[in-house]
């Protein structure tokens, strides 16, 4: 089955695709991975090969035309948008092979967020001496808000989003990890400059609170960690995130319940941060890519990020931030995670199409 399934990516590999006009000028969408089901993240390994996950629980890896699943990845609960989610390649991989994973984890009568690490065999072929190093408290039910975007900081610690489960009070409340940004060690432990660490009824895990559902992140040239994060009906968010601070969730908006009526107290409140960049109406933000330039100069620190909603990439830029184009084509039909590869291409999930696409220069 596993031979069949890898003949049969194989053969759709490289398949042309849509030019795009982007304000760089034309580039080329070309589909290198088909057939996935519901893809959620992808990463790139030293020397070649793609790792992809699928929200279901399947782990793959693309690698000389062929795609094959990796064995070893735990039972997820895959319930609404729980399941096997984030995947981070280390900057370390080529000498540990480590990998670091988040996963709708199951719990007793429920799922939370958590943060695992693996090492992958020497042939591809599975996982070795997989480590849960985070979980979210249990307590959280539904299938909602996971959040669960991985950024590795320039010292090495991890940063996990984590959604506030549905549960909007649970994003100002210090005592739950829900709604926030977290950081921790490579081996789980809580680094002992986090904010909150020894502040009494806190999770010392907390970095950020005030998060709704950050489904997109990523660390700029400057080392600054950047989320991108679900809105209500409108006011989908990127914000810069800063050590202790809280981003207002459910407190402030700049959108409104799904029922019309208002969020909170309004769109600012005095110890509360004021989004970067927000949409109204809501593009429903997923992967987040913060590029660096090496095949397109002028794209230098500009930020793309995944619509599901729109089927589009969002592109932004400047000071203050504003969306300078948003590019959109058949491929971008749903788009999960956007990420750049060692040689500066972009690379993109299409949920709609189930495939994953590179752009590149016309």
């Amino acid at each position: 089955m596993i031979r069949l399934l890898a003949l049969c990516l194989a053969l759709t590999l490289g398949a042309p695709a849509h030019a795009l006009e982007t304000s760089a000028g034309p580039v080329t969408a070309t589909r290198m991975i088909a057939g996935l089901d519901e893809p959620w993240a992808l990463g790139f390994l030293p020397g070649g090969g793609v790792l992809v996950t699928e929200r279901g629980g399947r782990l793959l890896l693309h690698r000389e035309g062929e795609t094959r699943t990796v064995g070893g990845v735990p039972k997820v609960a895959a319930i609404g948008q729980g399941g096997l989610l984030d995947l981070l390649v280390p900057r370390d991989f080529a000498t540990t092979r480590t990998l670091f994973f988040t996963y709708a984890r199951p719990q007793r009568n429920g799922a939370g967020t958590a943060v695992a690490r693996a090492r992958l065999s020497q042939d591809g072929q599975h996982l070795e001496d997989w480590r849960v190093l985070f979980e979210l408290t249990p307590g959280s039910l539904g299938g909602r808000h996971f959040g669960s975007r991985l950024v590795e900081g320039e010292d090495g610690t991890l940063y996990a989003t984590i959604g506030e489960r549905g549960d909007r009070p649970s994003a100002q409340d210090l005592s739950r990890e829900n709604g926030s940004v977290i950081r921790i060690a490579r081996d789980g432990t809580i680094p002992e400059d986090n904010p909150f660490t020894g502040t009494q009824g806190a999770k010392p895990a907390i970095w950020s609170y005030g998060h709704r559902n950050p489904q997109g992140a990523a660390r700029g040239p400057d080392g600054t960690i950047w989320v991108v994060e679900h809105g209500a009906k409108g006011g989908d968010e990127i914000n810069r995130i800063r050590r202790g601070a809280n981003y207002g969730w459910p407190v402030i908006s700049y959108g409104r319940h799904y029922s019309g009526a208002k969020i909170g107290e309004g769109t600012h409140k005095e110890g509360m941060e004021q989004p970067a960049f927000y949409w109204d109406p809501s593009i429903a933000p997923s992967g987040m890519m913060i590029y660096s330039g090496r095949l397109w100069p002028e794209w230098r620190g500009h930020i793309f990020v995944g619509s599901l909603k729109f089927d589009l990439i969002s592109h932004l830029a400047g000071t203050p931030l504003r969306e300078v184009e948003r590019l959109k084509s058949p491929e971008t039909a749903r788009v999960r995670d956007i990420r750049e590869a060692p040689d500066g291409s972009i690379w993109f999930l299409s949920v709609g199409n189930g495939a994953a696409y590179r752009l590149s220069p016309r």
